[in-house]
Formats: C-alpha cells, structure tokens, sequence
C-alpha cells in the first residue's frame, strides 16, 4: 500500500486536499485554494521539507503543506574534450592558462629524476608530451624511449627500428674503404718516421761517431800510440779537410757501410779488387768514397769544388795537400777506371801522386756515382805546422 503524496507516484492525492508530484511526472496547471485565499503554494511561505517517511511536514500555523523540494536540473550534455590544437583550427587563448603547448626542452646531460613540467592543452597535447618524456600512454619510464620517425615524430616499431640499425651498420664497401684509408694513413706515418730517421737521426749519430773517431785519432797521435803501415778494415788513419766545403772527417780502411762509411768516415778503397794506393806512396792514386746523403753526408756538396780548392788529408806525422783539377759529374757505377793508378777521364797523362772522390749522385739516390779528381801538391810534415790551404 503506497502512502499518498509518496515520491514516484503520478498524480496521488495528498492530505488537505493538495495534489501529488513525482519528481519527472507532468504537473497540471495549479490553481488557488478558497482555504488559502488567493495564495498558492508557493506564496505561502517558506518551502516544506519531508521527512523520512516520504511525507512533507506540516509548515506554518494553518499546517499546511508545500511543494517537496525538487534539486535543479540540468540537462545532459555529451562529454568534450578541452580545445586542443589538433582538433581547432583556431582558438582564443586563455590568459589564465599560460602558453600553450610550449616545448618541453630537455637537456642531454639532465638527471632521469628531474620531473618535467605539465604539458598544457588537451588530452593529445598531454600524450604527445608524455611521449616525449619516454613514458608512453600510461606514464613511467620503461627503459630508453624508442626512437622517433623524423617525418611524424611517432615511436619507430621494433621492425623499423631493426631497419633502422641495418641502415646505420655501414655496408662492406664503406668497412672496406675505412680499413684501406687506415692501412695507407699508417704507412705515411712509418714512411715519414722512416724518412726522419734517414734524413736526421743518421745525421746525428754519425756526427757524432766521427767527431768521437776524429779526436781519438789526434789523442793517439799526440801520445804516440799509433804508428804508420797497415791498418786494420775499419780502422782510423787519417783525417780528410776539405776547407771550402768546411769538412772534418776521419778517414778508415774499407768501403764497407757498415763498418765505414755509415758511421759518417771516409773510406778508403784498401781491399781487392779495388785497392789503392796509400798517400805516403810515391806513385798511385789515392782512392776515397762516403756519402753524399744522410749518414754524415760528408761528400754532399763535392759538386761544388772547382779546379785549384784544396784537399788536405792529414795522418800522423805529415799533412798531403791536392789541388782539384777535373770532375766527372755522372759516369757507371761499374766504371772503375777512374780509381786506376792513371784515373781514365780525369785528364793525367802519366803516374801521379793523385786523389779521387767518389760518391752517390743524383742526390738521395744512389744509381749514378759523380766522381772529382785532384793532384798532389804539397807534402808538409807535421812539425812543420799546417799547411797554408789549412790556415787561409
């Protein structure tokens, strides 16, 4: 059984003779009660409540009954999304709000804990910055953001992403490339290395090598611990002066490179089947070789000798002074002739007391041999002081 007046109910009768309202019922046209006067429901007062029962209590002294309290309505409106950039093609922007869509500029080197500053705008706004930030639709970050399609600025699937890495792994040809690039860039150091050592380094230490046999040489003589006659191969006899070239070097038995002439010495032909004569002879043709570069080079600039410079070879007790008379700028390496007792080509007619120099030539090169002749000229004995061609 339903109380009169109870909420629900379409059109019930309520005491005092009032008519019943449901909440989304019709209502008929109200009129006025005789009971009330010309008030109506609503002019007589303050409006009722109900109690828990349903009913509406009794309000005023006449106890009568008002409207039950209906809540406002409003209509139904379909949910929308905030205006958002993607979805407007213009828009008035809100000054409350602030810029909108303003990037998110995250430096390389900031922490992972630091926490980015809310995206404005709509919801797409907030997935695209959410998307920037590494944590995906749902937030958080899982790992390392996968990389972004530079025409959409979307995450690469993991397929793309794999074609992606092929891509950047350089191809055959290019490791190909790299490893020949690298092979002829290390050779250009060693060949460089190589040609410093050639054109410095064997400067240095034959120097250094002759200097040391030079004094030795003066040591031993001053102290008398040397005498005249035969020398050993690679043994230190004399000192070669040639003063418009300002040589010093100590001149040694043999040709041999490594014994001789790459420690910057003068050697002498002494071994057949290219023997020479020594200076002290009294006939022959006092044969000598060195280089014209790297090692000491001290037959480097022999070209330059005109006839009359002066050779000086000094030995223990006697200095030999020759005069140049004769050059021969290129001639075989096989051509021996020229350290004969009478040199072929130098220009001597009959026995001599005469020098010959050899050496390497172009420059850097050893495929032609220039050779320089001279006669003697002067024979002066130590005691006697230095020669003039020495003090001039």
């Amino acid at each position: 059984m339903r109380r009169p007046g109870c909420r629900g109910e379409v059109g019930g009768a309520r005491p005092g003779g009032g008519q019943g309202h449901g909440v989304t019922a019709l209502r008929p046209e109200r009129k006025t009660d005789a009971s009330y006067g010309d008030q109506s429901y609503e002019a007589s007062g303050a409006l009722g409540q109900w109690d828990a029962t349903g009913a509406r209590e009794p309000h005023g002294a006449q106890g009568s009954y008002k409207e039950p309290y209906e809540e406002p309505y409003e209509p139904y409106e379909p949910y929308r999304d905030p205006l958002d950039d993607e979805t407007m093609a213009l828009r008035v922007p809100d000054p409350a709000a602030g810029p909108q869509n303003e990037a998110v500029s995250v430096s390389a080197g900031s922490s992972a804990s630091s926490s980015p500053e809310p995206a404005a705008g709509g919801r797409a706004a907030r997935r695209k910055a959410a998307k920037r930030r590494g944590g995906g639709r749902h937030g958080g970050n899982r790992g390392t953001a996968p990389a972004a399609a530079p025409e959409t600025g979307r995450p690469l699937s993991r397929v793309e992403a794999r074609r992606q890495a092929r891509l950047r792994k350089p191809s055959p040809a290019v490791v190909a490339s790299r490893a020949i690039g690298e092979v002829f860039i290390t050779t250009g150091v060693l060949m460089l290395l190589f040609v410093t050592y050639q054109l410095w380094w064997t400067n240095v230490r034959a120097h250094a090598q002759a200097g040391s046999e030079t004094h030795q040489l003066q040591d031993d003589w001053a102290s008398g611990k040397r005498n005249p006659g035969v020398f050993a191969p690679g043994q230190g006899f004399a000192i070669l002066h040639i003063p418009t070239l300002d040589v010093v070097a100590p001149i040694a038995e043999g040709v041999s490179n490594a014994k001789v002439l790459d420690k910057g010495m003068v050697g002498h032909y002494g071994e057949a089947p290219l023997k020479t004569a020594m200076p002290d002879a009294r006939t022959g043709n006092f044969g000598l070789a060195a280089h014209r570069n790297t090692h000491g080079e001290p037959f480097r600039y022999i070209n330059r000798l005109k006839p009359g410079d002066a050779v000086v070879v000094e030995t223990q007790d006697t200095y030999y002074v020759y005069k140049v008379t004769s050059t021969l700028p290129v001639t075989s390496p096989s051509n021996t002739s020229v350290l004969d007792p009478v040199p072929r080509g130098s220009g001597f007619t009959g026995p001599g007391r005469y020098i010959t120099l050899t050496t390497c030539t172009p420059e850097f090169t050893s495929k032609y041999r220039l050779i320089v002749w001279g006669k003697m000229v002067q024979e002066r004995p130590r005691s006697e002081g230095k020669p003039d061609a020495l003090i001039e």
